[in-house]
Formats: structure tokens, sequence, C-alpha cells
């Protein structure tokens, strides 16, 4: 029967297109299930459901981990990182094979470095010793002992790999830690010189140590030249672009600088061959014991990080804090570093500072000088007055702006007190005050005006005694 486009293409055609595939379905299974079933037996149909039962996963699994022979020590010498690449696809079976025949390389080389300390031992009881053979024994062991540290090194890779994918691994440990270490007689120099002799020689003793240590100490070196560098080019950049005080801006290069070189550090320990992923996390589970213990250095961080937002003081400020007066020379979060007009170093820590009154000498460009005068009650009062303005007027660290004040004050019991209030820069302050003192008593002596100094008069009434 022939059908045309539009018929194929038709809704209806295609609704009905599943419906007469689904009969066809069923009638071949009607013709061909009795013969089908005839064919097979009892037996075989239960064997052939247990087999369709079984998970292939599971099958080829089994077939893996019986059939899995050890291949990475095909080669002992293998590189170690080559070792964890190819360790790193295997599964938990696998890994153990792998393990057990690299413990078998190291046992049977642990058993033969035995059997020839037991010559050593064997040597040294008789009564002529074979310096040559004995000699040669000692190279052999040290060659041993070499090999044992290489295979010691290629177990653990592969012990590691195993224990991250779930292996039990403690009996391994135990081995190889039981074999760490050396023993010798300490009675027979011949085999200590031997065993230092070989282990400096050796690659993975001696040799591989120099290098770490000559790591070490580059990495550090390194670390404190880039440190330094990195630390010049952020002060420099700060005092070009930032309005931050000096204090701010040494802590926040002092802080650079320190974090660099705790990562030099990090960095250093690692070229040593030393594991600094315990210690961060030793240093984490001990970090609220160290805060609990530290409340008051943690309370000086705190006024320190108080000081720096404030900046109620730079470095060279002379500065009156903590009962404590000077210039300030360093300060960090923790402390203040004063040097004291006597060239003493005081150090006060900023809690000290910041809980008290902090008064800055030098915060401002300019300063009032305030002196008095005292003259008698008999000198003249227009004349004292007129000295004091032609003495501040002659001295050239004055300043015009703004004016003195010359000014008369209080009449005291003694004197008549003038007060004498002239302005000048900071930095000139002792030697207009100064000035000033001496400049007035020469001229008032030489005026003849006298300074009055506190005095009491003393009357004394003679009274008749009684006969």
């Amino acid at each position: 029967m022939l059908l045309s486009a539009d018929t194929l293409r038709s809704p209806r055609f295609c609704f009905r297109i599943p419906l007469l595939c689904f009969a066809a379905t069923l009638v071949l299974a009607a013709k061909a299930g009795p013969g089908y079933a005839a064919n097979f037996s009892p037996q075989e149909e239960a064997a052939e459901s247990a087999d369709n039962t079984t998970p292939p996963a599971a099958t080829q699994e089994t077939d893996t981990s019986d059939d899995y022979t050890a291949q990475t020590t095909a080669s002992p010498e293998i590189p170690v990182d080559q070792l964890g690449v190819l360790v790193k696809p295997l599964t938990l079976e696998e890994l153990e094979v792998e393990a057990s025949a690299w413990f078998d390389l190291l046992r049977e080389k642990s058993s033969a470095i035995a059997q020839q300390q037991l010559a050593v031992r064997r040597q040294n009881e008789e009564a002529e010793v074979d310096t040559a053979a004995k000699s040669e024994i000692l190279e052999e062991i040290t060659e041993l002992k070499l090999q044992q540290t290489n295979l010691v090194e290629r177990l653990g890779v592969v012990t590691e790999s195993l224990a991250a994918k779930g292996g039990d691994v403690a009996n391994y440990d135990k081995y190889v830690a039981a074999q760490r270490g050396v023993s010798l007689d300490a009675g027979d120099s011949a085999e200590l010189w031997a065993a230092i002799k070989g282990w400096l020689r050796s690659d993975e003793g001696g040799i591989k140590w120099a290098w770490r240590i000559a790591n070490f100490f580059l990495v550090l070196i390194v670390t404190r030249i880039l440190a330094g560098f990195i630390t010049g080019l952020v002060k420099r950049w700060l005092d070009r672009s930032s309005h931050m005080s000096r204090l701010a801006e040494d802590l926040v290069a002092r802080s650079i600088r320190n974090l660099l070189m705790a990562l030099g550090l990090m960095i250093a320990l690692t070229a040593l061959g030393v594991d600094v992923g315990p210690l961060l996390a030793a240093l984490g589970a001990t970090g609220f014991i160290i805060g609990f213990a530290l409340q008051g250095t943690l309370s000086n961080f705190a006024s320190g990080l108080m000081i720096l937002l404030n900046r109620p003081f730079d470095v060279g400020d002379v500065v009156e804090a903590g009962g404590v007066s000077g210039k300030v020379s360093a300060m960090n979060l923790v402390s203040t570093t004063f040097s004291t007009f006597d060239n003493q170093k005081i150090i006060v820590p900023n809690n000290e500072i910041w809980d008290n009154v902090i008064t800055n000498v030098t915060a401002q460009t300019t300063r009032r000088v305030d002196l008095v005068f005292g003259v008698g009650y008999g000198d003249d009062l227009k004349k004292v007055e007129d000295i004091l303005n032609e003495i501040v007027t002659a001295h050239p660290n004055i300043l015009d702006d703004p004016s003195p004040t010359i000014k008369l004050n209080e009449l005291a019991d003694s004197s008549v007190n003038f007060i004498c209030r002239p302005w000048a820069k900071t930095e000139d302050y002792w030697t207009v005050y100064w000035d000033l003192l001496r400049s007035v008593k020469e001229r008032f002596d030489a005026e003849g005006i006298s300074i009055p100094y506190p005095q009491r008069d003393v009357h004394v009434h003679n009274t008749p005694t009684d006969q």
C-alpha cells in the first residue's frame, strides 16, 4: 500500500504508528514464547538469572584486585616526584599492592644491613681484625643504608597516597620508625667514622641537608632584601600620596616588612624540609590561650590603634603623656618610646598614654611666652611698662603678629606685678624666655627699679611687767 506525503504528515497517522508497533510486538512474543521457553532447562535458566544479577562493576573490580601486580617497584630508583604522579590515579586496592611491594623491598634491605652489621661485630670479636675486610663491609653498610633511605622515602610517598584514600598505614609507619636512626658501636672508631663519612657523601644524607641548609639561608637573605626594597617603596609612596602621620607610615611599612619576613620564614622552613602545616595548626589552636594570657598586650594594641587613628602626636613632637615628658622617637602598636631632655630612653605602654591626658607641646607652630615681673610699690609704673615694651620690641625672635601683651596685672602683697606675654615660634620658645629674663633684670638694675621679694614687717612692743 502506497501512502502519500500528506498522509504521512497528518497528525492522525503519526499517532497510530506507536500503537501499530506495540501490537506487532505482542504478536511476535505470543508466537515465539513456547518454543523459546522449551529451549532452556530450569537449571540453565537459573544460572542465566544468577549471572544477570551480578553487577558488572563488582566483577571487574574483583578481577582487577586479584590480577594486579606492583608496577612502581620495577625501578626502585624512580624519582620521588615521578612516583607521586604514578600512584595518584591508583585505587585503594592497587595502592595496597604497591605499598606491600615497596615494604618487601625495604624489609629485604633492612635484613641485608643487619647481616652486614652482624659481620662487623664478628670481626671485632676476633683476635686479629682484618682491617681491609672490615672497611669493605662498612662501605657496603653505608651503601645499603643509602638504598634503605631511598626506599623509606618512596614507601612514604605510596603510603601517603594510600592513607589519603582511606587505607590503613599504621603498621608501615611503625616499621619505618623502627628502621630510622643509626645503630653504631661507640667504641669502634672505624665504624663510626665510616658511618659519618658515608652520610656526608650520600645524596640523601649530608649533600641533601647541605643543599637544604643553603636554600634555607638563601631564602632568608633574598626575603630580607626584597622586604627592605618593598618597604622602602611603600614608605616613599606614602610620603608622596597620603596624609598619614609618620607614626602610621612607619607602622604600615614595618607591618609589611614583618609580614614578608614571616612569609619568607615559612618558605625557608619548607625548603629545609619542615612541614609548616602542623605548626600553623598548633598556633591556631593555641590562639585563644595566647590571647587570654596577653590581655594587657591586647589592650596596649587597641590603644596603639586609637593613637594612630586620632594622631594626637607624631614622631619628633615634644609630648607630656603617661607621666613622661620628652620627644617621641618611635612607636609601635604596643608601646611608645620617648627621648627625655637629659637623654634618657623611656618606653611607655600605649595604654598608659591613651588613658591619661596627652599634652603635645610642639603641635602648633607658635607659642606664647608667659612671664611675670614684679616691681616695688614706690617705682614708676609708666617707666616699667616702657622698659618692658622696649625690650620685647628689640628681640629678633619675638613675632609682631600676634602682638605681645604687657599689662599691670596684680597688686600683690609685696610687689606690683606686670605680665609680659610675647609670641614666638615653637622652636624659639626657650630662647625668648631666657633672653627676656636676663634683659629685664639687667635693665631694671640699670634704671634703679627694684624687684622686691616677699617680706614681712615685725613690730615688737614692750609690755611692762608687774613688780
